[in-house]
């Protein structure tokens, strides 16, 4: 069969889906056929103009119309948080296979709705499932087998860290990630989500209580005149930013563990610095965005002479989802992992399996994220995530 998808967005995350949804059908060998069917935006010149960009057969203006074809099959969201729980609820409900952006939802309401649309869905075969997409990143994916495999050991600490610079500037305009209407939160939501996620995906660990603060640096900004690239042109008024700059939050682990949380737009120098350093007794381990291809083991059961970190390349066949790709050492990027974003997703419909991240681990993110917030009002007094049972993938 083709699957035909639909894509609601065509923003920054639209222009990387579509490098999956494009590249995944022809290095990979798919069990389903895919094709780009139709991307939605409310602009009809310029989602036109990205759907011949990108390669999407056709362009519209009303997701509800698209959603309501029998010839599309999945729904892929990438528009901002505060519609993401009104259209995926709208696309599981009439029977389609849904890819939602991170962060889940706005709220733990919204994202509680969600799964249980999914969970209704999931009965008449629907699948549904979050974009954490750096999980399909091979390091990354590698550094959880090995965990998994117990090269670490015990894992007794744990620091994770997304670091952006691009608001350091006052005068970058008041775009839609710095209104929380919009967003939902700012740097919590928007990369935080994602160190939240990767720590719960390679060790296997759910956070369970967390004490954290959130600050607004630059409180007022210039309202965006023209939307240009990721962010835009000034306007001359000035509006209120009404989400954080930054969060620092530490976090229990469902085994005891500690882990210390920064996600911030303020980290002067750091362009996409996502780094994650998994410590145990045995081992530890180390990835960092900024050099994707690389991971750095520990191992404390070798001899004292050779102890040291050793660096690991991550681009040999048995590493994750490379054997498609290229020889060893010719490196990968960025996009490759929206490509094995699709095929993860489209194995698991051709498979009738869940594919990960589930809109339960979505979730369980969202309910982190929404106990920093609290653990923030209230003076970084410690608050419980209280999720319910959360299994690992």
């Amino acid at each position: 069969m083709t699957l035909r998808v639909a894509m609601i967005g065509y923003g920054f995350m639209g222009a990387a889906h579509s490098v999956g949804w494009r590249q995944a059908p022809h290095v990979f060998s798919l069990p389903e056929d895919v094709e780009m069917a139709v991307v939605v935006g409310r602009n009809a010149q310029a989602v036109a103009d990205a759907a011949a960009q990108w390669g999407w057969v056709e362009s519209a203006t009303d997701w509800r119309e698209v959603i309501a074809r029998d010839d599309i099959d999945i729904v892929d969201i990438v528009t901002p948080g505060d519609s993401h729980a009104e259209i995926a609820i709208a696309a599981l409900e009439a029977g389609k296979h849904v890819l939602c952006e991170k962060p889940l939802a706005n709220s733990v309401e919204e994202a509680e709705a969600m799964l249980a649309a999914a969970e209704r869905a999931a009965e008449r075969g629907a699948k549904a499932m979050v974009g954490f997409t750096y999980r399909r990143v091979p390091a990354v994916t590698f550094l959880r087998q090995l965990i998994a495999s117990g090269k670490v050991g015990r894992v007794q600490q744990v620091r994770a860290a997304y670091q952006q610079d691009w608001l350091v500037d006052p005068e970058l305009p008041l775009g839609w990630r710095l209104q929380k209407e919009h967003a939902g939160s700012g740097a919590l939501g928007d990369i935080g989500a994602h160190i939240v996620d990767m720590t719960q995906f390679v060790t296997g660990l759910q956070v369970e209580a967390v004490s954290g603060i959130i600050e607004t640096i630059v409180k007022q900004r210039p309202v965006l005149g023209e939307r240009v690239g990721f962010t835009g042109v000034a306007g001359g008024k000035l509006g209120d930013v009404t989400v954080d700059d930054l969060a620092m939050f530490t976090g229990r682990l469902s085994n005891g563990a500690l882990v210390s949380f920064e996600a911030t737009r303020f980290a002067t120098g750091r362009k996409n610095a996502l780094s994650i350093e998994v410590s145990g007794d045995k081992g530890a381990l180390r990835f960092d965005l900024e050099d994707l291809n690389t991971l750095w083991f520990y191992d404390r059961t070798a001899s004292e002479a050779t102890q040291g970190f050793t660096r690991i390349l991550v681009t040999e066949a048995q590493h994750p989802y490379v054997a498609a790709w290229w020889p060893a050492g010719h490196m990968l990027g960025y996009e490759h992992g929206f490509s094995h974003q699709v095929v993860d997703l489209v194995t698991a419909i051709a498979e009738g399996t869940d594919p990960h991240s589930t809109f339960a681990e979505g979730l369980s993110v969202q309910r982190v994220l929404a106990a920093v917030e609290e653990s923030s009002r209230k003076d970084s007094t410690w608050v419980p995530v209280g999720a319910d049972a959360w299994v690992a993938a």
